[in-house]
């Protein structure tokens, strides 16, 4: 049931060709199969556009298959006390192996694991070099999976890119998960009312093209004060009937003010850094 959970969620956004190829869950849930040769990847980098997914897939992977899940950031494990942060760190995978299976996570990971050089302050390439060690030390069945995400793949450090052997690029979404997330929003928990048939939907969808799934978020949203805005000074005192459904218009209005966040100059630089040193999400 759990390896049925986590390939649905995994399918939805992303990370079908590697659960395809058995690199990321599977290893996790039958360790008796997957070892010596076969072992599993220490790390798995997520990278791609802003507002892709790619912190909730992580949290997808953790929760579906109800791994122990550290989900922290750079600021969790910096400090200004001298040797505090290589401590945090040392803390973080020791608790990760006593709650194995386990994922430690960790957003904007170019902010702690950018490439070093001379300018680098001595503190800041011992809380690295502290990181590498023990993302190092996570072979040998220890059934901890270490999952990084960023905007700046190529800002990253090569020792750590050495140690995530798993790179996926999570793509802008789609047509089909454009219109699926459109639907989520419009039609579920805390959507508003709208006067959008299927053809309606099929032209925003349309004309969201190279919108991330945040951007698409703010543009329903952008959208649904549209009736609010129609009603002026009326607003304070109009009852919840007298609001007039969110219309393909109030769309229309709403991309103008709404765009997306990549350009294709930023696209095409993603796309060339998946065929040099990683592989492309769905």
């Amino acid at each position: 049931q759990a390896e049925d959970g986590i390939r649905d969620c995994l399918l939805s956004r992303g990370l079908g060709d590697v659960y395809k190829r058995q690199a990321v869950v599977l290893p996790y849930l039958r360790p008796d199969l997957y070892k010596g040769l076969r072992s599993p990847p220490k790390g798995v980098l997520l990278f791609g556009p802003p507002g892709t997914g790619k912190t909730l897939l992580a949290k997808c992977v953790a929760s579906e298959s109800r791994f122990a899940f550290f989900a922290l950031s750079a600021s969790a494990l910096t400090s200004k006390w001298l040797g505090e942060g290589e401590k945090l760190v040392k803390a973080l995978f020791k608790a990760a192996r006593d709650r194995a299976p386990s994922v430690v996570f960790l957003d904007e990971v170019d902010s702690l694991l950018s490439r070093r050089g001379d300018g680098d302050h001595e503190a800041s390439r011992r809380l690295k070099t502290e990181f590498l060690v023990h993302l190092d030390g996570l072979g040998g069945g220890g059934r901890v999976l270490f999952m990084g995400a960023t905007n700046r793949p190529w800002d990253l450090d090569d020792a750590f890119l050495r140690r995530v052997p798993r790179r996926v690029l999570i793509p802008l979404p789609d047509g089909a998960a454009r219109r699926a997330f459109l639907d989520a929003l419009l039609d579920g928990e805390g959507g508003a009312h709208t006067s959008l048939d299927a053809a309606r939907r099929e032209k925003i969808v349309a004309a969201t093209e190279g919108y991330s799934m945040s951007d698409l978020r703010a543009l329903a949203e952008e959208a649904a004060m549209g009736p609010l805005r129609a009603l002026g000074d009326r607003v304070a005192t109009a009852r919840a009937r007298d609001v007039r459904p969110v219309s393909l218009a109030d769309f229309d209005a709403a991309r103008r003010a709404i765009k997306p966040a990549a350009d294709a100059a930023l696209l095409a630089r993603y796309d060339d850094w998946a065929s040099q040193f990683g592989t492309r999400g769905n």
